[in-house]
C-alpha cells in the first residue's frame, strides 16, 4: 500500500478502514472490521432516534388535537409561559449542538484535549438548560399552573394582570409538563452518555481511529436539540 493510501485510510470516516483479519484493540469480537463496527453502531443509533421521534410525535399529535378543540383556552394558557426563559434555553441548546459537533471533529483528527474541551462545554450548556428549566418550573408551581386537580390558576389569588385562566387550562399544562418533562429526562440521559464518552476520552480510549462513542453521543444530543426546536415555538410562541 502506498504512503498516500495509508494516510487516506487512517483519516477515513470509517475509523481506519482496516481490512478483514486485522486486529484493533477497540474492535468487538463479533465484528469483522472497525468499519463494520462503526456503521452498525451508527445505524443502531439512527433506528433508536427514529423510535424517539415516534414517541414525541404522539405527544405532538395529542397537543394538536386538544388545541383544535380548545384553541382560545390554549392561547390564553400559553401566554403564562416565560418566553424569555424559553428563548434562552433554545440558544443554549443550539450552541451545545455546535460544541458537540466540534467535539466529534476534534476526536476524528485525534485531538484529545480539544475533544475534552468541547464535551465539557456541551455538558455545561446542558446544566444551564436544566437550571433555567428548574426556575421556570418553580414559577409554575408558585402560580398554580399545574396539571389536573393541582391546577389553581383559575382562582382569584393567582390572577395575572387581573385575569384568571379557565379551569380547563389544566389540559395545556398537563401537556406542557409531559412534553418538557420528558425532554428534560432526555437531557439528563444525554448528559450521562456524553459523560461516559468524556471518560473514555480521558482514559485515552478515543483516537482518530476510534471515535464511535463521541459521534454516537453527539447524535443523541442532536436529537435532544431537535425536539426542543419544535417544543419552543409550539408551546411558547404559537400556543
Amino acid at each position: 500500500m502506498s504512503s498516500a493510501t495509508t494516510t487516506e485510510a487512517s483519516h477515513s470516516p470509517v475509523e481506519g478502514g482496516h481490512g478483514h483479519g486485522q486486529h484493533a484493540p477497540f474492535l468487538a469480537h463479533h465484528f469483522d472490521t472497525p468499519a463494520h463496527q462503526f456503521d452498525s453502531a451508527k445505524l443502531g443509533m439512527w433506528i433508536f432516534i427514529a423510535t424517539e421521534i415516534l414517541m414525541f410525535g404522539g405527544l405532538f399529535v395529542a397537543y394538536g388535537l386538544f388545541r383544535g378543540r380548545e384553541m382560545e383556552m390554549f392561547h390564553q394558557a400559553h401566554e403564562r409561559l416565560d418566553k424569555i426563559m424559553g428563548a434562552v434555553n433554545t440558544v443554549v441548546l443550539l450552541f451545545s449542538s455546535l460544541t458537540a459537533a466540534l467535539a466529534v471533529r476534534q476526536s476524528q483528527v485525534g485531538d484529545r484535549k480539544g475533544t475534552t474541551r468541547w464535551l465539557i462545554v456541551t455538558l455545561l450548556c446542558a446544566c444551564i438548560f436544566l437550571v433555567v428549566k428548574f426556575f421556570e418550573y418553580q414559577h409554575k408551581f408558585h402560580d398554580g399552573l399545574l396539571p389536573g386537580h393541582y391546577f389553581t390558576a383559575h382562582l382569584a389569588q393567582h390572577a395575572h394582570h387581573g385575569h384568571v385562566l379557565p379551569y380547563r387550562a389544566h389540559m395545556f399544562f398537563a401537556l406542557y409538563f409531559m412534553m418538557t418533562g420528558l425532554h428534560g429526562v432526555h437531557v439528563l440521559i444525554g448528559m450521562g452518555v456524553l459523560s461516559w464518552a468524556l471518560k473514555r476520552n480521558l482514559d485515552g480510549k478515543i483516537s482518530g481511529r476510534y471515535f464511535t462513542p463521541i459521534e454516537i453521543g453527539a447524535l443523541y444530543w442532536h436529537l435532544v436539540d431537535l425536539v426542543w426546536i419544535y417544543l419552543f415555538p409550539l408551546l411558547y410562541l404559537v400556543g
